[in-house]
């Protein structure tokens, strides 16, 4: 059996970043219907990375613990609030448990982020277990992937073996359309670059730290370059190595043919000419976006602590206790129930 898997250049900028497979058999499928496949695949991933809201916003900023910017046009929807205190993959739990199990496993949580066990939760409290929520959702990602691609089990991911693993699939007999087999070069090119670049000593072959660099590069200070460098790609259209405004917007929003354009829209072209365009030349370099999305100068994760707080706290004495959490459990766990899956048979120790 053989698997084919996204490029991680090229995961659905829509979807859950590195959960995306399709698995192929080479018994049964010819070499036509490998070619036919991947076309089909990679027609549909590409659909997918470009695919843009056309009333929400979409952030790129990258933050230390996996956290993004908020957006006030989600102030209502909460999922913000989710991720960041849940982690992503168990915020994906609790949205299939009934408000009855959820408000049951968010005490038990407030139980364990009471450190000091007098019955409040301070700010302090709340940061430190935002952090390893989010921390342990990168931790388990990156096992996931650790355990796909180390194919010999020598405690190393090399070059090559995640190679063979995502793209030895395909050769280039496949390829009957010359965009197709650019579109394909790209990607390949991209994620060589970013694995060398991970690849401290040069041996092509990481370590679990360089893999880890490798899948989330925002969160390592000598991958920002590489970061920087995939945004510019993405995003700019006509090749001049900058963003203007015009493709700095259409990367966020599509407008509907008679639709009205959103404020959200208007408010990030003042950022833009305001805050993001520091030299005022009506584009973005390279040092202009990696301030863009990888600000340094703003804790995330406090901020955050500082909002459940403020949203929570009825008597306004900065700090929370459980029945102040519960109360407002909405906000912090939230539910909404939808097919009770395997994630409902996975056991959650640390919750």
């Amino acid at each position: 059996m053989s698997t084919w898997r996204f490029p991680t250049s090229q995961k659905p900028r829509c979807g859950n970043h590195q959960s995306q497979s399709c698995i192929l058999s080479d018994s049964l499928i010819s070499v036509t219907m490998k070619s036919l496949t991947f076309l089909c695949l990679l027609a549909l991933c590409g659909s997918l990375a470009s695919c843009k809201p056309t009333s929400e916003k979409k952030d790129r900023v990258h933050h230390s613990v996996d956290i993004g910017e908020r957006d006030p046009e989600d102030q209502k929807g909460y999922q913000f609030d989710h991720e960041a205190f849940l982690g992503k993959e168990t915020a994906k739990t609790f949205d299939q448990l009934t408000p009855e199990e959820s408000k049951e496993r968010l005490g038990k949580i407030v139980d364990r982020i009471d450190q000091d066990k007098d019955s409040l939760v301070t700010k302090e409290e709340l940061v430190a277990w935002i952090k390893r929520a989010q921390i342990r959702y990168i931790d388990e990602n990156v096992n996931k992937n650790w355990k796909e691609y180390d194919s010999n089990q020598d405690g190393k991911v090399s070059w090559e073996e995640y190679k063979n693993a995502t793209y030895g699939f395909y050769e280039d007999e496949a390829f009957n359309n010359v965009d197709d087999k650019e579109a394909y070069k790209r990607m390949y090119k991209r994620d060589e670059r970013r694995f060398k670049m991970a690849d401290k000593n040069g041996d092509l072959i990481a370590t679990r730290e360089e893999f880890s660099a490798f899948l989330h590069p925002e969160e390592f200070d000598y991958m920002k370059s590489i970061v920087v460098t995939e945004t510019i790609e993405d995003i700019d259209k006509d090749g001049d190595g900058m963003v203007d405004i015009k493709e700095y917007i259409s990367d966020m929003y599509t407008p509907e043919e008679g639709g009205t354009e959103p404020e959200w829209v208007r408010n990030e072209k003042e950022q833009f000419r305001d805050f993001r365009d520091t030299n005022k030349d009506g584009k973005l370099d390279h040092n202009e976006i990696e301030h863009w999305i990888l600000p340094g100068d703003y804790d995330h994760t406090e901020a955050e602590a500082k909002h459940l707080i403020h949203e929570s706290d009825k008597n306004q004495d900065d700090k929370l206790t459980k029945q102040e959490i519960l109360d407002n459990w909405n906000m912090f766990v939230g539910s909404q129930v939808t097919n009770y899956g395997e994630d409902l048979t996975r056991k959650h120790d640390e919750l």
